[in-house]
């Protein structure tokens, strides 16, 4: 087992270095992904990001809410997850009321997928305040946040899954495949929401039905959206 010092300010350390990850990440899109970022401009308006911003930060706090205010000890909490989902939502409702069909999300798959890379690490040195901590486990690999209890890490878990993502991603987009130039923020909402779908089972959050607790639900609605965005990129290509 792995004993973490883990301390609750820790969480504002990740949440910190995750925005600068995410701030490179995106700087190195604009850098040398210019057609993308320039494609997003010609579609979208001011509107546009702050429909972004308003349902990420709706999302965040009343997903991860109604999870944690289901608790035995209630409290209000934000989520990555529900920011994303919100933020999708939110952005899919502008571009439907202003006429934009085509997808809009490439150039924000590096920077997301280093922000929760990183960030996740915050969560894990955060500890049990953070709420966000694995069910017991005998693996070598387990931590001890604390309590002494043997736990999963599965913030490290979800971390290390990105990262494989985002390197297949970084390849591909170096190499133009179609799916990485035309629907690589849906393929990262796919692979997030699978990988996350997962470890959910790994996670005490109360359950909602059966043994799906509310984000089980949420990565269903997420694959959802993603698969029938990439169908219907098969039959008429999207815009990047």
């Amino acid at each position: 087992m792995i004993h973490i010092a883990a301390a609750p300010w820790y969480h504002y350390v990740g949440d910190l270095a995750a925005w600068i990850a995410a701030f490179l990440g995106a700087r190195w899109v604009y850098r040398r992904r210019r057609t993308s970022v320039e494609g997003l401009a010609r579609q979208t308006a001011p509107g546009y990001f702050i429909s972004l911003a308003l349902g990420g930060a709706i999302g965040a706090w009343l997903l991860g809410s109604l999870n944690t205010l289901r608790d035995a000890h209630p409290v209000l909490s934000h989520s990555i997850a529900g920011a994303l989902a919100g933020a999708i939502v939110a952005v899919e409702l502008w571009k439907w009321a202003c006429g934009v069909r085509g997808s809009t999300g490439g150039p924000f798959v590096i920077p997301l997928a280093l922000g929760i890379i990183v960030g996740r690490w915050g969560c894990l040195f955060a500890g049990l305040a953070d709420q966000t901590y694995g069910i017991a486990t005998s693996l070598p690999w387990a931590v001890d946040l604390g309590d002494g209890i043997a736990r999963h890490p599965v913030q490290v878990y979800e971390s290390l899954a990105m990262a494989a993502f985002l390197a297949v991603y970084w390849l591909a987009l170096a190499r133009e495949r179609r799916w990485a130039t035309q629907h690589g923020f849906h393929a990262f909402v796919l692979f997030y929401a699978v990988q996350r779908f997962a470890w959910e089972f790994l996670k005490p959050y109360p359950r909602l039905i059966g043994p799906f607790n509310i984000f089980h639900f949420v990565m269903i609605g997420l694959s959802v959206y993603a698969l029938l965005w990439i169908a219907r990129g098969r039959a008429r290509p999207a815009v990047a």
